[in-house]
């Protein structure tokens, strides 16, 4: 029976001393397991930072692209109205077929009328004056929407998007020209309307 005891003592104690190990290596385990947890949050935390700021990155891509998009076509819209402007000033002060027409329909009325016998200072003034003033009056009209246009260009970008890229020099410098033909075109066109300028011949 002392035998007994003493296997039966040994086994307790063989199988405490397993406890105890098993309890030390589960105590081990338990911080490794809480630091995996905590390096695997850590990276979780940082992959999604990152898809925030690529989100964020690509949104401003956008924006700035369509803020360019929207940029470019008003500078090809501003460029082509000032293109426009210096091309109308340009017509009113060299002519037009528009203002020739109109020159040459007034003439067949004042001969159609001159043909029945009125004076020849009438004659003068329906052949003559009414188909100049005519044409003066075509050449005004081109002047002042030249210099509209380009007064429209200019002041285009103080009520824009203050966002927008500057307007480039070049459209500016075209739609100065093109202001400056139609004033002085306007000008013209007056000065001949008014008989200032070439005036209609007179019967002594």
């Amino acid at each position: 029976m002392g035998s007994k005891t003493v296997d039966e003592a040994g086994v307790e104690t063989g199988a405490e001393a397993q406890r105890d190990k098993e309890t030390v290596d589960v105590t081990k385990e338990a911080p490794e397991a809480k630091e995996n947890t905590s390096a695997e949050s850590a990276v979780d935390e940082a992959d999604a930072s990152d898809d925030v700021a690529e989100e964020q990155a690509d949104e401003q891509d956008e924006a700035a692209d369509g803020k360019g998009a929207s940029g470019a076509s008003a500078g090809v819209g501003q460029g082509a109205a000032a293109i426009v402007s210096a091309g109308l000033g340009l017509v009113s002060l060299t002519g037009s077929w528009i203002g020739t027409i109109a020159q040459a329909r007034e003439s067949l009325y004042g001969q159609l009328e001159a043909a029945q016998g009125v004076s020849v200072a009438t004659q003068i003034k329906q052949v003559y004056a009414d188909s100049w003033n005519a044409n003066a009056l075509v050449a005004g009209v081109f002047a002042l929407i030249a210099l509209l246009v380009g007064v429209a260009v200019l002041v285009r970008p103080a009520f824009g998007d203050p966002d927008r890229a500057p307007q480039t020099p070049w459209i500016k410098s075209v739609a100065w020209a093109g202001v400056s033909l139609g004033f002085l075109g306007l000008v013209l066109a007056a000065v001949k309307y008014s008989d200032i300028l070439l005036s209609t011949p007179t019967v002594g």
